[in-house]
């Protein structure tokens, strides 16, 4: 009911400025445009009508989308700001996006770039997400909650995509709700994103489907690992073994990702807000002495890479991912 609202809007917008044009063109004023001097109607010059840009808004354009007095002003300052030279289009893409005046001004408010965009450009990157999956209320949620999504090329969609379906083996279904539920992954480094994949799959035995549900792309890497092995180091935690099996239940994953900190502590892993403090001062502490020995073992291969022979037999490429996933110190 609301996209048809808002087609609606835009189909009567877009014949009045249509209808403005003509008006010019007879020598009166442009509708809505008191600022406009009347000499600028006059087409003598050369034989071309002069009159405010298509791409410019007025107040009453504005008002005439559907926004109200107070959210005109605001849009037509930022827009003035911005200097954006596309932003009837702009607009325009997101009115027939279904979303309302109140959304569009919030979206802009949170991410002016968005003023800068061209409206072709933004039809693309919606037109693409569609592609991939995203339907109607989920596209105008994720763009509503992420607007840095329509600032995206095409291609960076399709390499976030292709490496959690190729490496990570998500399927087209899982990829499609993981971008829905945490856009921000498309702006994340692609080794991040997959060592935070690989430390849920081998160090805490998580499979695809319940990471999905557990929504695990909207934490980051160093907080994912700080909960799982404070659960570990309390015996409350157990990484599986080969057929899948511990000794212990170990919680789900959306027990200890999807839920508030003090939640976490008092039901989880039950203990107090004091121990998990000092417990992630350790694991800081943890981390730069990792960093360290990293430091310290790539500056002996680098040596030792002198003197080894080219031929390898495995041909397994070995190097050490610049995120620590825990995989050493477990083994210890």
């Amino acid at each position: 009911m609301g996209t048809h609202v808002c087609k609606n809007q835009m189909v009567r917008w877009m014949w009045r400025w249509s209808v403005c044009r003509v008006a010019v063109s007879r020598g009166h004023m442009p509708y809505c445009s008191a600022q406009q001097e009347p000499h600028q109607a006059n087409p003598s010059h050369n034989g071309q009508v002069t009159h405010r840009p298509g791409n410019q808004l007025t107040l009453c354009s504005l008002l005439e989308m559907g926004f109200s007095e107070n959210q005109a002003k605001e849009m037509h300052e930022g827009a003035t700001k911005s200097r954006g030279k596309h932003v009837p289009s702009v607009l325009t893409a997101l009115l027939l996006l279904g979303l309302n005046p109140s959304s569009i001004l919030k979206i802009l408010q949170t991410c002016p770039e968005v003023y800068s965009l061209k409206g072709a450009d933004m039809q693309q990157r919606i037109d693409h997400l569609r592609k991939m999956g995203l339907v109607e209320g989920s596209l105008q949620r994720m763009i509503s909650h992420y607007p840095k999504v329509m600032l995206l090329p095409v291609k960076r969609v399709n390499m976030v995509s292709r490496l959690l379906k190729e490496k990570c083996l998500f399927t087209i279904q899982q990829v499609t709700d993981i971008l829905r539920d945490s856009p921000e992954v498309l702006e994340e480094d692609l080794a991040e994103l997959e060592y935070k994949f690989q430390y849920a799959y081998f160090r805490m035995g998580v499979r695809q489907p319940e990471m999905v549900k557990a929504k695990l792309f909207r934490l980051s890497l160093s907080k994912l690992r700080c909960r799982h092995c404070f659960l570990e180091r309390r015996g409350l935690y157990q990484t599986p073994d080969k057929k899948g099996q511990t000794l212990i239940v170990n919680p789900p994953l959306k027990d200890v990702l999807c839920v508030s900190e003090e939640t976490y502590l008092k039901q989880v892993a039950m203990a107090t807000a004091e121990e998990f403090h000092i417990f992630r001062k350790l694991m800081a502490r943890e981390q730069e002495e990792e960093e360290r020995e990293d430091e310290y073992s790539s500056d002996e291969d680098e040596e030792l890479g002198e003197d080894k022979d080219d031929d390898d037999d495995d041909g397994v490429h070995r190097g050490k991912p610049h995120w620590k996933t825990g995989y050493r110190r477990d083994k210890k």
